[in-house]
């Protein structure tokens, strides 16, 4: 289950993992263990970024320009998801934003094993103020207001390139912008993992 940021994607899995008898995995949880396991040669993008301050990553670059060098979304460390999740042979739902659709693809048996939650900017702004987590990263740097804009504007053009992403490998997306219910999203997508 992949998707933009503030979709809903951990509560959703793991309430289907629970429900499911399924084992829950996020790729989030994997990141500092993913980021450790890289080398400068395999992760080029995630070592620049490691390597700036907090000025440089949220506030003085475009959402352009974050966008394209932020090193999860352009699928470093991918490989070592699939180690992740080829180690042990139990059934498992894995979400995060990390699960590009150009890379999980060609992983896939049939289209019903992914889907993507495409959140809009209304329903993630929603999200990360329930959440308290809306000024997490802006506030670690100066200019607060600037760098907001900016991971806001970025996320979003994240997300849309996911929506383009899933409709030309003809793969199932869901836009999650509040019309249903967390247990109507819960059911749409068990519909399409459990689809006979």
């Amino acid at each position: 289950m992949g998707g933009g940021s503030g979709a809903g994607k951990s509560t959703v899995a793991q309430r289907i993992a629970a429900e499911h008898g399924l084992r829950y995995y996020s790729t989030d949880d994997a990141m500092s263990d993913h980021a450790a396991r890289s080398t400068p040669d395999s992760a080029p993008e995630l070592h620049r970024f490691l390597a700036m301050d907090m000025d440089e990553r949220w506030a003085t670059r475009s959402p352009d320009v974050m966008l394209e060098t932020f090193h999860w979304f352009r699928g470093e460390g991918f490989e070592h998801i699939v180690e992740d999740l080829t180690a042990t042979p139990e059934p498992v739902v894995a979400e995060g934003f990390r699960l590009l659709p150009e890379l999980v693809a060609p992983l896939l048996a049939n289209s019903n094993q992914a889907v993507w939650l495409l959140p809009t900017p209304e329903f993630r702004r929603h999200a990360f103020d329930t959440r308290g987590t809306t000024w997490h990263l802006a506030n670690t740097t100066g200019d607060p207001t600037r760098a907001l804009g900016n991971l806001l504007t970025r996320d979003h053009l994240f997300t849309t390139r996911l929506a383009e992403q899933t409709k030309a490998l003809h793969l199932n997306a869901i836009q999650v912008d509040g019309g249903r219910t967390e247990d109507e999203l819960c059911q749409a997508i068990a519909g399409i993992f459990f689809r006979k």
